[in-house]
């Protein structure tokens, strides 16, 4: 999988990672145990081009020894990363123990030994024999003619010659046995775990499986009662689908200094209770309503769709996701519950507690230098093979279908997108709020308290009244700040009804506000202990000052002084339809969708004048650095920042962009990745961006790398961003980072989540919805000179804050 990122016979290393770039560069590949999948997502345009480069993958692999000793290094990075993280490390133990003696007994990304003994002989070998079009699928979904996409597929992949692929192991099962699981680990939180396995894709009663999952996971059943009740802090059903078997288990959180072994009892005790007196067959009928309708709503992604496709045909050896659906759609309660008797046996169940650890304070370290850097490889321009000249092209993206606008009387905010693609409608929406500025003093932590009580039901609906009503419709709904309704288009005005209640009437109980409480300052007394808190903290006192708003923060004394009277004004405070918009998407009438809002949000009133939340422009950050002692990771997490004075709306603003699109976010494409990855396999992975407000911006950068390599990668870093402020960056590359971003713009579009939150994030920051063609048509003018002046005016290389967390530099 790495490999085919490294080059063809037919097209290079450079050439595919120019070409991924001017596609868009939303691509990339998965491996699980029994295949791999590589994707990419393009404007409708450049199909044929994205077909090509898979033939042309399909065909060949270059896989040098020279090209494998470099890629080595990054995929033993990714493993070191992975090896850093509680969870990942918990799930291998889980796989070895329920997998044991066969092949799944291992996770699909291998080890430092295994990478160690390969070769890139033995690379090409398994290309030839696996690479072939009779071992592959090819799924294609968006807005194509089927007949010209057909011809496509059959001129580029035709002489492609077929492989015999070797014989797939045949795997057997053995018998269950208990086993115990505990481990210490860097989470603010423990997690109590009971295990088991269920049927795999090749059962018949995968299906029934499938649902008894739903089942137990849903927040009417027992499990989540535990929440509720205050015995833990989440609680509900995980599960891992497989050929063989597929891996379940059902966890619990609690805070540190819990019970956890006390609370696996609780697990295994709701479990058997289930297995024996059978599950609510009011609960399965749910749980299938809800399936078939999430089938539905697969199709408002364009890749959502495609991986669906993808997991039926590819994964589960379906002919297409119905046939899953119509599987279900047979599903009975004795089903479940037979499956239940035979799969949910405490016996043979595999338990583990996971214990939150120790962690040791941030400290100041003397590392605001990197390493000495030599200069830069020269960037040599990348010829294009004849067939690709053409994708550079920089051109506006076609103008989208406009939505349209409605302002309710009280200042409520409607933008309305219709769309036939599937029969649903989305409904996205956000009451604009900041607590960093609109909580009380004193009273930091009531906006999460009173987020999380909004689950508890309405003056009208208790909590599992509200959630049966939702599953009557097979609708589902998020109530706070933040909001959101899915549902089938025939059931929308009563799930906006739901919704509308929950939002405006919540009922805010007063049993329900001391469980929540008190889960919010053992959560955080147990977060304040953690690395992550450590780190989250060191890189905001670093980078801004004291008594900016973002300093702020929850403690378990300020919750639990909280008052349910303060819960109630708090609400009435920040909830205001003049500070909120609404987005819905679908197979709705504009018109229809404003009148079903209006009636059920039009009475909804604002008290006193309307706030600012802005936050307020600060001083540039100084440099520093700082180490947070993780015992939990052998790889060392790096953040580089710095606090500037460029807002949104600054001239400079899309030279930087395109600046940031220069150095990160095209795979090998661009500076970080060819420096820290392709040519020196010092990292997995490297993220740089530039987030900008109305009054201040945050640059950031990100990687993880061993503890002796993180002076060489910060002083790359560093060495990049000073040479953006000192040259022009070639041609190539300017037109290569103004692709990235043009062709994100349609790209953003491939969903309707996409579109939604896309909505939401403009007017959040006051700019006008067709905002992404009026930057489009600005970034298709910026010069290299431009670039270099922003770079120069706006970047300060030698003061980065750095925040290390993981073990010592070395």
């Amino acid at each position: 999988e790495h490999m085919m990122f490294r080059g063809s016979p037919d097209l290079s290393a450079d050439q595919l990672a120019t070409i991924m770039a001017a596609l868009g560069g939303d691509s990339n590949a998965a491996t699980q145990q029994t295949l791999t999948q590589y994707f990419v997502t393009t404007p409708v345009e450049e199909l044929e081009s994205a077909l090509r480069v898979e033939a042309i993958r399909m065909s060949g692999v270059l896989a040098t020894e020279e090209l494998w000793v470099k890629e080595r290094g990054a995929i033993e990075q990714e493993i070191a990363r992975d090896l850093s993280e509680p969870m990942y490390i918990f799930h291998t133990r889980l796989l070895a123990h329920m997998f044991a003696g066969t092949p799944y007994a291992v996770d699909a990304l291998g080890d430092k030994p295994s990478f160690d003994k390969t070769t890139g002989v033995m690379l090409r070998q398994f290309h030839q024999q696996w690479y072939g079009p009779n071992n592959a699928i090819l799924i294609i979904v968006g807005d194509v003619d089927p007949t010209r996409t057909m011809t496509m597929v059959r001129h580029l992949y035709a002489d492609i010659p077929s492989r015999t692929a070797p014989a797939r192991p045949q795997v057997t099962l053995g018998p269950l046995t208990p086993a115990v699981l505990d481990m210490e680990t860097d989470l603010p939180y423990g997690l109590a775990v009971v295990a088991y396995r269920l049927p795999g894709y090749d059962s018949p009663d995968y299906a029934a499986g499938r649902i008894l999952g739903d089942v137990l996971d849903s927040q009417r059943a027992r499990l989540y009662d535990l929440v509720t009740e205050g015995a833990a802090l989440y609680a509900g059903f995980s599960g891992e689908e497989q050929a063989p078997a597929s891996l379940a288990y059902v966890a619990a959180a609690f805070p540190k200094g819990g019970d956890g072994a006390a609370l696996v009892q609780r697990l295994k005790g709701i479990i058997e209770d289930y297995r024996r007196d059978g599950v609510p067959a009011e609960l399965v009928e749910a749980a299938k309503a809800r399936e078939i309708a999430t089938a539905q709503f697969a199709w408002n992604s364009t890749s959502g769709l495609a991986f669906a496709w993808s997991q039926a045909v590819a994964v589960e050896g379906r002919t297409a996701p119905d046939d899953d659906i119509e599987a279900i759609s047979r599903v009975t309660a004795a089903d479940v519950n037979r499956v239940a008797r035979e799969h949910l046996i405490g016996e043979t169940a595999t338990t583990a507690v996971l214990t939150p650890g120790e962690s040791g304070k941030p400290r100041t370290v003397d590392g605001t230098r990197g390493k000495e850097a030599f200069a830069p490889k020269e960037v040599k321009p990348v010829a294009l093979p004849s067939w690709a000249e053409g994708i550079g092209e920089l051109k506006v993206p076609a103008q989208p279908p406009a939505p349209r606008e409605f302002h309710l009387d009280n200042g409520l905010r409607l933008i309305v997108l219709p769309s036939e693609v599937s029969p649903t409608v989305s409904l996205y929406g956000e009451v604009r709020n900041r607590p960093e500025i609109q909580e009380p003093p004193g009273k930091e932590g009531v906006a999460a308290v009173l987020a999380d009580l909004f689950s508890y039901g309405t003056t009208s609906l208790d909590r599992i009244a509200l959630r049966k009503a939702l599953d009557d419709i097979a609708a589902s709904a998020m109530a706070g700040p933040d909001f959101s309704l899915l549902t089938l288009a025939d059931k929308f005005e009563r799930g906006v009804a739901l919704l509308a209640d929950n939002l405006l009437h919540p009922a805010l109980p007063a049993a329900a506000f001391a469980v929540v409480q008190q889960e919010q300052v053992g959560g955080l007394a147990g977060e304040r202990q953690s690395p992550d808190y450590h780190a989250r903290r060191a890189l905001l006192t670093a980078l801004f000052p004291a008594t900016d708003p973002v300093i702020r923060e929850a403690t378990p004394e300020t919750v639990g002084a909280l008052s349910l009277d303060d819960v109630r004004a708090y609400y009435q405070q920040i909830f205001r339809p003049d500070m909120t918009t609404i987005v819905i998407i679908g197979r709705i009438d504009p018109e229809e969708a404003h009148r079903v809002i209006a009636r059920q949000f039009g009475a909804w009133q604002a008290s006193g004048p309307k706030p600012v939340i802005d936050l307020p422009s600060v001083p540039p950050s100084k440099p520093s650095a700082h180490l947070v002692p993780d015992p939990g990771r052998v790889q060392d997490r790096v953040m580089l920042a710095q606090v500037g004075d460029v807002i949104r709306s600054a001239t400079d603003y899309y030279p930087l962009q395109i600046g940031m699109h220069v150095l990160a976010g095209g795979f090998y494409a661009t500076r970080f990745f060819r420096d820290l990855r392709e040519d020196s396999g010092l990292v997995y992975t490297v993220d740089g961006r530039l987030d900008a407000g109305p009054n201040r911006s945050v640059l950031t950068v990100g990687y993880g790398c061993d503890p002796e390599n993180v002076g060489k990668a910060k002083a790359l870093i560093v060495r990049d961003l000073q040479a953006m402020q000192q040259e022009d960056v070639s041609t190539d590359e300017l037109r290569q980072a103004k692709m990235l971003l043009l062709r994100r713009i349609p790209l953003s579009r491939a969903s309707v989540d996409g579109i939604a939150a896309q909505y939401l994030a403009l007017v959040r920051d006051k700019l006008p919805l067709d905002e992404p063609q009026q930057a489009a048509r600005r970034i298709v003018s910026i010069s290299a000179g431009e670039v270099r002046d922003a770079f120069a005016r706006r970047i300060r290389p030698d003061e980065l804050v750095q925040v290390i967390q993981g073990p010592a530099p070395q």
